[in-house]
């Protein structure tokens, strides 16, 4: 009687389905200020993947706490600090800004934490600082640049005139095309950056113009990008000093230049890993919920939120909701096994996506709407020129 006993007690133990858990993800992002137009774009993707979801990593809740950082390194320590000793959470994401992230990875990583970057690459985080427990579902800095500069080559652009904000994310921009760009930079103003950023770039536009260069590379997220720009129409310098951008011209900034008719930044071309009409199923759903739901085109920024989310949901998925074992939770994150907006990719080793990137060509879709589309491939599965800085293997 007693082993029929233990034989019936055991099989309605394995019966049993495991504990559902409750999966905590703080997002930093940037909620406040004039940066909050990026913010807010990854907060809609956010909740749009948890929708998608259904809330759920299988049998597990996700729950988003969102930390805003204020566009300030300071700040952003202290919601990543509060996120993970008093929150909790299992999961720190999101990070915008590079100096943000710089000042808030030894918080999440000391403490043991996953930290997922959906925008920020800091070549250090992608060399040298290195960690087993950060990944990036964005890119590392000097890439979208450097792809910039091999689309200069191309074109026969022997001179670059280069403008971009004074700070990490900035300096790694101008290495970036650096790298590649195999003509001559006559040119090059870093301005000032931060809650008091250089917004007026009329001294700048006139020496780029005056420099004879065969094209102006720019970096200006959020709104500074607006404002350049404006600047850049208001100066006529379309057709003599030819445009092109990185991280400056997107779908935050299309819209608000469109209805100022600015129409300028038509026919620019700017370089990325992601856009809208790239045609795989997720980035299909993706790009049509996010219009149906928020009305607008979604933001690069969108998309590495969206996939954020879907990342995490993934390696939660693949352990059963078990953040005990981090071998296990760091392998199902290394696998990248969910549908990413961007297609198939895979991690380096220092845990930045091997991936592709395209040429975008700024143009007006059916509707009437300015937006963007994919003319070209520039390069197929590319790494990022630290991985091999990085002591991970």
């Amino acid at each position: 009687m007693k082993r029929t006993l233990t034989a019936l007690v055991a099989t309605a133990m394995m019966a049993v389905p495991a504990t559902a858990a409750e999966i905590k993800i703080g997002f930093v992002t940037t909620l406040t200020t004039g940066a909050a137009v990026i913010g807010n774009d990854m907060k809609k993707a956010v909740e749009l993947a948890l929708d998608h979801l259904g809330g759920k990593a299988g049998d597990h809740t996700l729950t988003v706490i969102f930390g805003d950082d204020q566009f300030a390194p300071e700040t952003g320590k202290q919601v990543t600090d509060k996120l993970v000793k008093q929150d909790n959470v299992d999961f720190v994401a999101g990070y915008i800004w590079s100096h943000v992230l710089l000042a808030s990875r030894k918080s999440v990583l000391d403490a043991g934490k996953f930290l997922i970057s959906a925008n920020a690459g800091p070549s250090a985080l992608a060399g040298k600082l290195c960690h087993e427990n950060f990944f990036s579902t964005s890119w590392q800095n000097d890439q979208t640049p450097m792809a910039m500069g091999e689309v200069l080559n191309q074109r026969g652009v022997k001179s670059l005139y280069v403008m971009a904000p004074n700070y990490a994310a900035g300096k790694d921009m101008v290495a970036g095309v650096e790298r590649t760009f195999k003509g001559e930079i006559v040119g090059k103003d870093l301005t000032k950056w931060g809650a008091d950023a250089q917004l007026d770039f009329s001294a700048e536009l006139a020496k780029a113009k005056a420099s004879g260069a065969d094209g102006l590379l720019v970096f200006y997220p959020g709104a500074a990008g607006g404002a350049f720009i404006k600047q850049y129409h208001q100066a006529g310098l379309k057709d003599i000093l030819p445009l092109y951008t990185v991280f400056t011209v997107d779908a935050l900034s299309l819209p608000r230049l469109q209805a100022a008719g600015l129409d300028s930044v038509i026919g620019s071309f700017t370089t990325q890993h992601w856009d809208p009409t790239l045609d795989n199923a997720a980035n299909r759903r993706f790009v049509a919920d996010f219009k149906a739901k928020y009305g607008s085109y979604p933001s690069f920024y969108a998309a590495q939120a969206y996939d954020a989310i879907n990342l995490i949901a993934s390696a939660v998925e693949a352990v059963d909701g078990d953040m005990s074992d981090k071998d296990a939770v760091r392998a199902a994150l290394m696998a990248a096994d969910y549908e990413s907006v961007r297609g198939p990719y895979t991690y380096n080793t220092n845990h930045f996506p091997i991936q592709n990137f395209y040429l975008r060509e700024v143009v007006v879709d059916d509707e009437g709407n300015w937006t963007t589309k994919v003319a070209g491939l520039v390069y197929e599965n590319m790494k990022d020129p630290y991985y091999e800085e990085c002591p991970l293997k």
